[in-house]
């Protein structure tokens, strides 16, 4: 159900230390990287169990923490989609529910090929996303 969390942090580089040292013990490290130039907005960090792990998560972010406002909310939630055609109904079913657009049904390839997600803010303004990992 639950893709990935994302967190809005104050100071990307303290947070990072603290949860690199908290997360060491657990074998989570940071596996993906996105810097402001790729994203357009702000820089974030992907964690997940390392690519040495035997997890079969390895290599696979799914707490995130990045730079930000608060107008996106202080949290991002995304939720799994099997299909592209699922990522775009949830946009439409969010938008006409009185959801804010926050991101159109599209790829996203700076995450990876085949990232496929849809954002729009609740109604409490938190960044919620529908995304498909699945090829087109």
């Amino acid at each position: 159900m639950i893709d990935h969390i994302g967190l809005t942090v104050r100071d990307l580089k303290v947070s990072k230390a603290f949860y690199d040292a908290a997360f060491a013990p657990l074998g989570v490290e940071v596996v993906m990287s996105v810097t402001a130039d790729e994203t357009g907005s702000y820089g974030y960090l992907g964690y997940g169990p390392g690519a040495d792990s035997r997890d079969i998560q390895a290599g696979k972010p799914s707490f995130w923490i990045g730079g930000g406002e608060t107008l996106t909310g202080p949290m991002h939630v995304a939720f799994v989609a099997a299909t592209r055609a699922q990522v775009d109904a949830f946009h439409a079913a969010a938008l006409a529910a009185g959801g804010v657009d926050n991101g159109p049904p599209g790829v996203r390839p700076h995450y990876h090929p085949n990232y496929y997600g849809a954002f729009v803010l609740d109604p409490d303004g938190r960044n919620i996303e529908a995304v498909c990992h699945a090829p087109a």
